[in-house]
């Protein structure tokens, strides 16, 4: 066995003979939090009777479909978000473009519509996965940097800030989350992920795209690649978004997370609950039939959305209402196989 000593001087030793930004990846595993935080938890503004709502909506440009999907379920008002700052966080995973990652048009639209609701500024962030690395380079290829910054948003980096500490209830394979300073800097946080497929942790969508919060030494293939769609959900619980958008104008629906079969959906889902947000994307995706890890069972049998209700995080199926928008023939098909898949 090394001893921590030879095993720092050996990465320091190695990171000579890597790339500069094979180098700032590998330094993140020396690192340690500086302080220790509280689990960021917050109440679902957005429900109705006791229930979650969920909005799925169509439209003819991004603007128009988050903002149809959010009224659906309350409103942007209900964020409260004049003279207040707003993280908005989407999926950049890679420098892949939309469905590996957020559609740049649907982030610009999200900026736009929280400053005409009153916010005071509002932050676009993330952190890449690890073999990705550096952020900045991948916001600027799939073009998430330039329309965050079209529409008035400040980009931020999490691999240039710091990380705190925050301890997690009842979790069972992770006990302390290594989480960004912006989930805590940033007084509303709109989680802005895209429907996707995962090889490793089955889907991505609302409740996988925190792992871009939490640091490198985190990641779950680092903690227990057997686990992987437990340690998504039990790092939820490090915190609560204030709400949802979920971007399926095109959504993944085999392969994933770098590359997959894109298939054109045109829907935004929003939903202050991350369980009923998932579960609808996943009806989606179940609805195709192409990708085994969903299609082989129920919804409600998704190993991140049992995890996540065990935990709190979001509410099972008799206590979440879909609400769907007007749409063209394609739009009422596709909710009808979501309400399918979903029982919602």
């Amino acid at each position: 066995m090394l001893s921590r000593r030879t095993l720092l001087q050996t990465i320091a030793a190695s990171m000579v003979f890597l790339s500069l930004s094979e180098r700032r990846a590998f330094a993140q595993f020396l690192f340690r939090p500086k302080e220790k935080r509280q689990p960021r938890l917050m109440e679902n503004l957005f429900t109705e009777n006791g229930r979650s709502l969920v909005g799925v909506s169509s439209g003819k440009d991004a603007e128009e479909m988050v903002d149809r999907a959010v009224s659906l379920i309350g409103g942007f008002e209900k964020l409260g978000a004049r003279g207040k700052t707003v993280l908005v966080k989407p999926n950049v995973v890679s420098g892949e473009s939309s469905p590996a990652t957020t559609n740049p048009e649907v982030v610009a639209a999200v900026v736009r519509l929280l400053y005409k609701n009153g916010a005071k500024k509002v932050y676009v962030g993330d952190m890449s996965a690890l073999r990705t690395v550096s952020t900045r380079r991948n916001m600027t290829k799939n073009g998430i940097l330039k329309a965050a910054e079209a529409a008035g948003a400040e980009v931020v980096i999490f691999e240039d800030f710091e990380w705190y500490a925050v301890p997690l209830s009842g979790t069972e394979h992770i006990k302390e989350a290594y989480v960004t300073e912006w989930v805590f800097r940033a007084d509303i946080i709109v989680n802005l992920p895209v429907v996707k497929t995962h090889r490793s942790a089955s889907y991505s969508i609302t409740l996988k795209n925190f792992i871009g919060c939490t640091h490198l030494r985190q990641r779950p293939y680092l903690v227990n690649p057997a686990r992987w769609e437990e340690l998504v959900a039990e790092f939820n619980a490090a915190y609560t978004p204030d709400i949802n958008i979920v971007d399926a104008t095109v959504s993944m629906i085999e392969g994933g997370p770098w590359e997959g079969t894109p298939e054109p959906t045109n829907l935004i889902i929003a939903s202050g609950d991350r369980v009923g947000a998932d579960a609808v994307g996943l009806g989606l995706i179940k609805s195709f039939g192409k990708w085994e890890p969903v299609v082989s069972k129920p919804v409600w049998e998704q190993t991140q959305l049992k995890t996540a209700i065990a935990l709190g995080i979001g509410r099972p199926l008799g206590d979440i209402r879909l609400l769907k928008g007007e749409g063209d023939e394609r739009f009422e098909a596709i909710v009808k196989g979501i309400k399918e898949h979903t029982g919602l």
